[in-house]
């Protein structure tokens, strides 16, 4: 995710945090400082926001263990200040599993709330303006962060872990994965719509609040065009929509080649090869024409290039490989033949949804035929 550092790698999961979450501490600390909590209060303050996005993190990390029992890597988690976001290289396509690996993030705040209650004494009530108040205190606060977190993240809204969960029993009950994801997402869509619309009518706008409906109403509406597309792939395989007419830069390539490349057909991104005839990384058009305005056109492409160590095989399931596109973070990768070990095509995501494009036409005049 753009503008996150890197701060630790755990279990081949690197943990970033977003660079707006420095912005959350400062309100923090500006807030308290502004009540007179004085440095010892405004310290402790920033010391449970910490806390409590570590909680976040353990969250995220009780997915990332799910999820690894069934094979699934997690390439990395950000936080922001929102809450946590866990990309794994793919959802788990068995509504079981998937009702595993959703539930296990709460699950850990459950166990984090009841640690902390068997020290302190568990609170008389689950109002949120007293779990969360002053009078509590430190741990108080933060067993009561984890009870809210449960409770909200159970709201059955993608991509909370409610929605996930609706989507898997949903999709126990429907032999359609993509209809259950388009009814799981219409839901939480509707719980977005109808929280800002009582906020709005009852003059109580919390702008953290709406911009967590906006994330919830937008991220639904990708997560089921992204299954419908995947659905959509069918029995499709890599080489039935690879690029195979493209050129590739050497690793001596300066900008101004791959300008003329761009200017001269369609290909967006260009993969840099080294002597060996290995992929170096992918020299982006949006890094191209900002190294352009940096740098100029005689700037070396190699020093520009976003890594990439993924590779799909022309008979790769399309499905499989654009799970693969997904969670490489890169807008292109190499097709290698298995056998010559070279590479005879490129994935992007833009060919494949032109090659779905047609296909859906194809599959409609089909049906005309057949219904005339």
């Amino acid at each position: 995710m753009k503008w996150s550092l890197h701060i630790i790698t755990i279990a081949g999961t690197q943990v970033r945090i977003h660079a707006t979450f420095a912005l959350l501490l400062a309100f923090i600390g500006w807030q308290a400082a502004g009540q007179g909590a004085g440095l010892a209060g405004t310290a402790e303050a920033l010391a449970l926001v910490c806390a409590m996005f570590f909680c976040v993190l353990l969250h995220e990390f009780g997915h990332v263990t799910a999820a690894r029992r069934y094979g699934i890597r997690t390439p990395d988690i950000t936080l922001l200040p929102i809450g946590g976001v866990a990309r794994l290289e793919r959802m788990p396509r068995k509504p079981s599993e998937e009702l595993v690996v959703a539930l296990c993030g709460p699950l850990v705040n459950v166990v984090i709330a009841t640690v902390i209650g068997l020290i302190i004494g568990f609170p008389k009530s689950l109002d949120p303006n007293i779990l969360l108040s002053d009078a509590m205190g430190f741990w108080g606060v933060l067993m009561g962060w984890n009870l809210f977190m449960v409770i909200f993240n159970m709201i059955p809204a993608f991509p909370m872990d409610g929605g996930r969960v609706l989507r898997a029993v949903l999709a126990m009950m429907m032999p359609d994965y993509a209809k259950a994801t388009r009814w799981a997402a219409t839901i939480g869509q509707g719980i977005a719509v109808v929280v800002v619309m009582s906020m709005a009518f009852s003059g109580k706008l919390q702008p953290m609040y709406v911009l967590i409906a906006l994330f919830v109403f937008f991220t639904a509406g990708q997560e089921a065009a992204m299954v419908e597309e995947q659905q959509a792939a069918g029995n499709l395989r890599v080489s039935d929509v690879m690029l195979t007419d493209f050129h590739t830069l050497s690793s001596n390539a300066v900008l101004r080649e791959a300008v003329e490349f761009l200017l001269a057909g369609t290909q967006h991104d260009f993969p840099v090869m080294n002597e060996h005839g290995g992929m170096m990384g992918v020299l982006t058009r949006r890094r191209l024409i900002s190294a352009l305005a940096d740098h100029g056109p005689g700037y070396p492409a190699q020093l520009i290039v976003e890594p990439n160590d993924q590779s799909v095989e022309p008979s790769m399931a399309l499905v499989q490989a654009m799970a693969l596109l997904q969670s490489s973070g890169s807008p292109a990768i190499p097709v290698i033949d298995p056998i010559s070990e070279k590479m005879v095509g490129l994935l992007t995501a833009e060919n494949i949804g032109e090659a779905l494009l047609v296909r859906a036409a194809l599959r409609q005049r089909s049906a005309m035929i057949k219904a005339g």
